[in-house]
């Protein structure tokens, strides 16, 4: 347990009073930790957050992993250690991850037992304490060799062979001591070996095959991340003894109702579905009823089940373009909890009332009987609703399809006068052929029947959360905040070079951003990278316990509800719901509840994992989809600009590619921080974000999903007639804080990571 204060302050506590705290804790401190030491509650702990985020901008707490803190410099109570030596019996260790300027320090490692069990390179997961003038680790854990593992393809370089790695931002290559059965152009898994010399060794643990085979390049993010992708026996066992419970006597019947699941052509899983129509009660005059039917998860996955236990440790599913790695057993995902048209399934059922206005009237859950009366893709939908015929049956399309329509909008005028942040940016699909490989990689359409389905789960999203409050219940939160002022005077010094005022004295809302975006207007040169610019202002969307709102959808209470097949979000909520409204098995349990705040932190972390796998192998798709081109010229546009080059990624296609900046010519091109451009010192061309140009493809490794351009032969681009190449060479140059100089001969830095995407949650773009 973290120690308490002596005596709890009055109010929010001083910076002196968190250090101590922090020093003195034997447990992880975060936030949570903190607010609930100090009694801290309501405004008190947004004020914490705030006072958090500036010790650390003064350089006196850090974090670590798990969001928790600690002092500047200092050694985290909890961390992940790694063995560095075993001399004469005693286990030393440094901490994995170190950001302080000083050096890491080496830890003594305490085990239990005479012998120690503990080998150089093992990864420990560590209570440490000060102890004299340095510090001892307690051994908590050894983490799983597989985290040690590199994985990369076999290359060939005269006699000997090396790794080359699949991480597109990692540049080291290992020599390969031992091939095992490898041969070259496999991809493997290696452990690290020690080595005398400067060369970074290593041997071959596992051959995992073709690289370019069918699935391999989602294999390589699953292994990478360390991403579950195998179920336990005792899972297995578990999700084939719950599919067969019975549906219960207590749920409402919704059979004869002709509800509908509207999804991706693609769908693994279908865990929603909506019907509405007109409501005839007399207090409604003009009005529509709907019902949002979800998969009742929570009444197959109880609390502490093994089932329960190994979806939290995954947080949601991932969606790669090859498959899916689910966050339930198939028996579950794609089995009984799946809305199949035709078959009688268990739903959480949300029934709402919209009135004229298409303004929420009120709101009810119950558990249900359902059964699908289609499950139809969006592009049939649309085409149905459209006036195509032959897509979806008439009787579909009378009862279920033009009802729905009419429901949505008026509740689009609704949305339209809450103004959420609309930034519509397109979304690569990447289709397949029966296979796995490439037939097309293209933006996916954006129609209407998205909007009104990803509208109707926002709003039975809205009433989740609003249920729970209105009965006190915990509630797992969709959080989205307001940009923090760091932000928003980047996104102003960018603006102004493109003559946009931003004025940050406002109080910033999401249609102060759309406002930008309709004076530029549709047609505007830089309204993609713009777009890109205010989406990088944005705070990450998290999950956590407090009622902090969704900026980007302008909403003050929103939870996820809608996906308990691949959000274990979804799954606490539909639980908190069970409960307060005593709607049978299967409710949220006491543990559960007070440690909403750890398990947000812990699903929100996962979702990010997420997330940048499916782009990363998005990425390995689009280079192998090129690689065939290299060579060639294709038209890109400019994404970012960093001071050793800029990347561009090519049109309708996506995938960053990079151009050295040592490539561009032979004079400086000094990096102008506030305009996010390149510009040559003699000559004045300038490479800046959005810029279309023609460029030369050199390189597009599938393996790694890096791609790499040049200007094409005889050109240095930029639109000056006259240009002048400089006559130094080298580096040197001024270097002010905004603007740096980067020449022929200056390496190649790759400082920054990749950047996030829309916030829209999932790949079926719903519920954000």
């Amino acid at each position: 347990m973290a120690k308490k204060p002596k005596q709890k302050p009055q109010g929010l506590p001083t910076q002196k009073q968190i250090l101590e705290f922090i020093e003195s804790s034997d447990q992880p401190a975060g936030k949570r930790e903190i607010a609930r030491a100090f009694g801290l509650k309501g405004n008190d702990k947004i004020a914490l957050k705030r006072l958090l985020k500036d010790m650390a901008d003064e350089g006196l707490i850090d974090s670590s992993p798990g969001r928790a803190f600690h002092k500047m410099g200092g050694v985290p109570r909890v961390t992940v250690l790694r063995v560095v030596s075993t001399e004469d019996g005693e286990v030393w260790a440094t901490p994995e991850n170190w950001h302080a300027e000083t050096p890491a320090p080496k830890i003594r490692v305490i085990e239990k037992g005479r012998r120690s069990a503990l080998a150089v390179n093992d990864r420990i997961l560590s209570r440490t304490e000060e102890r004299g003038q340095g510090h001892v680790a307690h051994v908590m854990k050894k983490l799983a060799r597989s985290a040690e593992m590199l994985m990369g393809v076999v290359r060939k370089e005269g006699s000997r062979h090396f790794l080359a790695p699949i991480d597109k931002k990692v540049r080291t290559t290992f020599l390969l001591t031992d091939l095992g059965e490898a041969e070259v152009g496999d991809l493997v898994l290696a452990e690290p070996t020690k080595s005398g010399g400067r060369q970074n060794t290593a041997k071959v643990d596992a051959v995992l095959g073709d690289p370019f085979a069918p699935k391999s390049f989602s294999m390589i993010a699953i292994h990478k991340h360390g991403i579950r992708d195998k179920f336990p026996e005792s899972v297995l066992r578990e999700a084939e003894k719950v599919a067969k419970l019975d549906l219960g006597d207590f749920r409402e019947d919704l059979r004869d109702v002709p509800i509908v699941a509207i999804d991706p052509e693609d769908a693994r899983d279908h865990d929603d579905a909506i019907w509405a129509a007109h409501d005839d009660a007399k207090d409604n005059p003009g009005g529509y009823k709907a019902i949002v039917a979800i998969a009742d998860v929570s009444y197959y996955v109880r609390p502490n089940s093994e089932l329960d236990k190994e979806a939290l440790k995954r947080g949601n599913s991932v969606y790669f373009p090859d498959q899916v790695v689910p966050m339930l057993p198939e028996e579950l995902s794609a089995g009984i909890c799946s809305l199949k048209e035709g078959a009688d399934r268990a739903a959480m059922v949300a029934h709402i009332r919209f009135d004229s206005g298409g303004n929420m009237k009120d709101f009810r859950f119950t558990r249900a009987k359902v059964r699908i009366a289609a499950n139809i893709a969006y592009e049939d939908a649309q085409a149905a609703i459209d006036g195509e015929e032959g897509r979806v049956d008439p009787e579909i399309v009378k009862h279920s399809l033009k009802p729905l329509w009419d429901c949505w909008k008026v509740m689009f005028e609704a949305r339209n006068a809450r103004e959420p942040l609309d930034l519509d940016l397109p979304e690569r699909r990447v289709q397949l052929d029966e296979k796995g490989r490439i037939m097309s990689v293209a933006p996916r359409e954006r129609l209407d029947a998205h909007r009104l389905v990803e509208d109707f789960m926002i709003a039975a999203n809205v009433a989740a959360a609003k249920a729970l409050e209105k009965k006190k219940a915990p509630v797992m939160y969709r959080i989205h905040e307001v940009p923090d002022r760091e932000k928003l005077v980047t996104l102003k010094d960018y603006l102004k070079t493109f003559d946009i005022d931003f004025a940050l004295g406002q109080v910033i809302q999401p249609k102060t951003f759309n406002r930008i975006l309709e004076r530029l207007g549709p047609d505007h040169d830089n309204r993609i990278e713009i777009t890109e610019q205010i989406l990088r202002s944005q705070m990450q969307a998290r999950y956590g316990p407090e009622p902090l709102g969704h900026f980007g959808l302008a909403l003050g209470s929103y939870a996820h509800f809608t996906s308990p097949i691949r959000r274990y979000a979804d799954l606490i909520v539909h639980r908190s719901l069970v409960s307060k409204y005593d709607l049978g098995p299967g409710g949220l349990e006491k543990g559960q509840a007070d440690d909403l705040g750890k398990i947000g932190e812990i699903i929100s972390g996962l979702e990010r994992r997420a997330m940048e796998a499916e782009r990363e192998t998005v990425d390995r798709y689009v280079a192998a989809y090129l690689a065939d081109q290299v060579g060639q010229l294709v038209k890109a546009r400019i994404t970012g600009v960093q001071p050793f080059g800029f990347f561009a990624t090519v049109d309708g296609l996506g995938g960053d590619g990079l151009v050295l900046a040592k490539t561009l010519g032979r004079e400086y091109f000094r990096y102008d921080e506030k305009r996010q451009s390149l510009i040559g010192e003699d000559s004045g061309d300038e490479y800046r974000g959005g810029q279309r140009l023609e460029l030369k493809l050199v390189e597009a490794d599938p393996v790694s999903g890096a791609l790499r351009f040049e200007l094409p032969e005889g050109s240095y681009g930029g639109d000056s007639q006259d240009r002048r190449t400089g006559s130094r060479e080298g580096g040197g140059g001024r270097r002010d804080g905004q603007e740096r100089r980067t020449g022929a001969r200056k390496r190649h830095r790759d400082g920054g990571g990749r950047r996030g995407k829309s916030s829209k949650a999932g790949p079926k773009g719903r519920g954000r």
